[in-house]
C-alpha cells in the first residue's frame, strides 16, 4: 500500500535526476503562475466578473485553452514540488505524508484542466445570469478541486509537525493557520465567489512560501562552549 501511494510522485512527470532545490523551485512557481494567468485572463475576458465568476471558468470559450494549459502546467509543477518536498524532508517528521498530499493537490489541477467548469453567472459572454445545470464534467471539476484543497490543508498540518520538530515555531503556526483561512474562504463562497478565489489563492501562495523555505539551505546550529572567552582559573 505504501509503495502504491508513493508511486505518483516518481512518475514520468518528474525526471529522477533533478535536484530537490530545482523541483522545489518549480513547485514554488506554480501558485504565482496560476494566479497571474488567472487574474490576467479575468481582466481581459469580456463578461468576466471576479465577484461572480470563478477563475476556473476562464477555461471556457475560444481563449479557454490558455486557462486549460494553466491548469495542466500548474499541476505538473506542484507534482514536481511534491517530489522536491519528499527529497528535502527525507525521513524526518512529515516526510511521508506531506509530499503525498501535495502530490494529490497537483493531481487535482490536472483533472480540473481536463474536465472544465460549467458556464454560469453571465460567463462566457451571453450566458444567462443564473447558475445553470451542473454537467458531468462540471461535477468532476468541482469534486477534484474540493478533494485537492482538502489534501493541501492536510499537507499544511503535516508540515506544521515538521517545522515544529525543527524548532521553527513561526512556520509551524503558519501551517496551522492557513488551512483555517482556506476553508473559511470556501465557506464564504456562498456569499461571494471572490471569497472562494481568495481562499484558493491563499493556499497556493502559502504553498509557494513553504516550498521556498524548504529549498533554502538549513542554518547550521552553533554550539557555544560554556567556558569560551573565559580565562582558566589559576
Amino acid at each position: 500500500m505504501t509503495q502504491a501511494m508513493g508511486a505518483p510522485l516518481t512518475s514520468s512527470f518528474v525526471p529522477a535526476r533533478l535536484p530537490a532545490r530545482a523541483l522545489l523551485a518549480g513547485g514554488a512557481a506554480a501558485g504565482p503562475l496560476f494566479l497571474g494567468v488567472g487574474v490576467a485572463g479575468g481582466l481581459t475576458r469580456d463578461g468576466f466578473d471576479f465577484t461572480r465568476n470563478a477563475i476556473s471558468q476562464l477555461s471556457l470559450g475560444s481563449p479557454g485553452w490558455i486557462q486549460v494549459a494553466n491548469f495542466l502546467l500548474t499541476g505538473v509543477l506542484i507534482t514536481a514540488g511534491a517530489v522536491g518536498v519528499r527529497r528535502a524532508i527525507g525521513r524526518n517528521p512529515g516526510g511521508t505524508w506531506a509530499p503525498r498530499l501535495i502530490g494529490a493537490f497537483g493531481a487535482s489541477f490536472l483533472v480540473a484542466g481536463v474536465f472544465p467548469a460549467d458556464p454560469g453567472a453571465g460567463f462566457p459572454a451571453g450566458t444567462p445570469d443564473g447558475p445553470g445545470t451542473m454537467s458531468a464534467h462540471g461535477a468532476v471539476h468541482m469534486l477534484a478541486g474540493t478533494a485537492g484543497y482538502l489534501a493541501l490543508c492536510a499537507a499544511f498540518l503535516v508540515l506544521a509537525r515538521h517545522f515544529a520538530a525543527h524548532g521553527r515555531r513561526g512556520w509551524a503556526v503558519t501551517c496551522r493557520v492557513v488551512p483555517v483561512g482556506v476553508l473559511a474562504g470556501f465557506a464564504a463562497s456562498a456569499t461571494t465567489v471572490a471569497a472562494f478565489t481568495a481562499g484558493a489563492g491563499l493556499g497556493l501562495l502559502a504553498l509557494t512560501a513553504v516550498t521556498t523555505r524548504l529549498a533554502a539551505p538549513a542554518r547550521p546550529t552553533i554550539h557555544t562552549h560554556p567556558y569560551r572567552g573565559q580565562e582558566p582559573a589559576a
